[in-house]
């Protein structure tokens, strides 16, 4: 299976470097919406069989223009949302933000036991991701797009990629309407083709922020 993972437009909170990963969260700035408008000409060349959202309110509206324009109906599933940020939710300090994403990549290297504090452990995080992958790979179609968040996407691929591991992930970050494009399946493993961390539609102005000393790249929900 080819497998798209697609991150949201952009989103106020994004701008504010918030970790706002609680439901139904916000909706697109007017640059996120332009993000979204590109997707069906970005994508064009893919067969897309099945399109996934999160239940988070930026996935189904990003991923609005490309259902329209392949008339495929967005399958809504929790296990793609976003990291849950826990006692974190809603800060912007970078503190939070090296926590968040210290334990994330904790999780792609093994560390699954460990907890965000007051949210959800690696078990559990990388299990419903896991879900959904399955559950797609399960309906026989052989290209599936995923709009979904850009914490789950980098942990998911460095834990589950064969040739991706957490320096690269923790490296190279994903702004809104970034694409790590896999193929393979939830048996045989996956391998990563393609990591565009830049935008598919219309770039913004600082969509991630760095942590400590430039050494991990906070995709702020």
């Amino acid at each position: 299976m080819r497998l798209l993972l697609i991150r949201h437009g952009q989103t106020p909170s994004n701008l504010k470097h918030l970790l706002d990963t609680g439901a139904p969260g916000p909706g697109l700035t007017p640059l996120g919406q332009d993000q979204a408008a590109a997707l069906p000409e970005a994508l064009a060349a893919e067969k897309i069989d099945a399109l996934y959202v999160s239940t988070l309110l930026r996935t189904q509206l990003t991923a609005a223009p490309l259902a329209a324009a392949t008339g495929l109906e967005p399958r809504i599933r929790d296990g793609i949302r976003e990291l849950v940020a826990g006692d974190l939710e809603m800060r912007g300090d970078k503190e939070a933000a090296t926590v968040y994403m210290g334990t994330a990549f904790a999780w792609s290297g093994g560390d699954t036991e460990r907890r965000m504090p007051g949210g959800e452990n690696g078990v559990e995080a990388l299990g419903r991701f896991d879900a959904v992958v399955a559950e797609a790979a399960a309906t026989g179609a052989e290209t599936v797009a995923m709009v979904s968040h850009g914490a789950v996407i980098r942990t998911w691929v460095a834990a589950r990629a064969a040739n991706v591991d957490v320096a690269y992930s923790a490296g190279h970050p994903l702004a809104n309407t970034g694409v790590v494009i896999l193929e393979g399946s939830p048996e045989e493993g996956w391998q990563a083709l393609v990591w565009e961390g830049r935008p598919l539609g219309p770039e913004g102005e600082c969509p991630e922020e760095s942590g400590p000393a430039g050494e991990v790249t906070v995709p702020v929900a």
